[in-house]
């Protein structure tokens, strides 16, 4: 991963209404907290939100549109392991900010298996009020990079039960770009699931 000096949210909250956010995630939640004060890097005495069910696409009850969280400071969980990959700066330069462009990008990457298979992808989240925002040129410009240098196409989501596979022209027998519905995609990994399948998982808290 190439970083640059973090930006700053400067009143975007998109992750806020495009992520989803799953009760179960409680149930991992307390021994990977546990991991990480034995590895110095969670406060002992954090206090936190518990996890709770939002679908993708939805704000969030704890959002204030342009103001950031009304519970920043005992967030749950799963929005402390989530991270944007426009405020981590990498190898986003030229994109502009999410809540601009009406999407976000995950630092970390997910797979599909299409036609028997498995195929590591960048996730982008996109809302849903503006369907054709993934054809952003910037956003398209980094796509062709990730599967020119990582070999990664690109799973485009509004839900956490299908979405849109891109696979780059870096990667295409033909040159070209092609958009897949991958509707054999019927969940986001866990950050174990992708482990196992051998990608480069980014563990990180906020």
């Amino acid at each position: 991963m190439t970083t640059r000096p973090m930006r700053e949210c400067s009143g975007c909250t998109l992750c806020c209404k495009l992520m989803p956010m799953s009760a179960k995630g409680n149930e991992r939640a307390g021994p990977l907290s546990v991991q990480m004060q034995l590895a110095g890097l969670w406060p002992p005495n954090l206090k936190i939100a518990p996890d709770f069910d939002k679908p993708a696409g939805v704000r969030c009850p704890h959002q204030r549109h342009g103001k950031g969280c009304n519970i920043y400071l005992t967030r749950p969980f799963g929005c402390r392991m989530w991270f944007c990959r426009w405020l981590i700066n990498d190898d986003m330069d030229d994109c502009s900010r999410p809540d601009r462009v009406h999407y976000v990008v995950d630092i970390n990457p997910d797979f599909v298996v299409n036609d028997g298979q498995t195929i590591k992808v960048v996730q982008v989240w996109l809302d849903r009020d503006y369907p054709n925002a993934h054809r952003d040129p910037k956003l398209r410009a980094f796509m062709e990079r990730r599967a020119r240098l990582n070999n990664y196409a690109t799973l485009v989501r509004t839900n956490n039960e299908s979405a849109l596979l891109i696979v780059p022209p870096a990667m295409a027998n033909d040159g070209q770009w092609h958009e897949i519905q991958a509707a054999s995609q019927e969940h986001e990994h866990t950050h174990e699931e992708k482990m196992r399948a051998g990608l480069d998982v980014t563990v990180m808290v906020q």
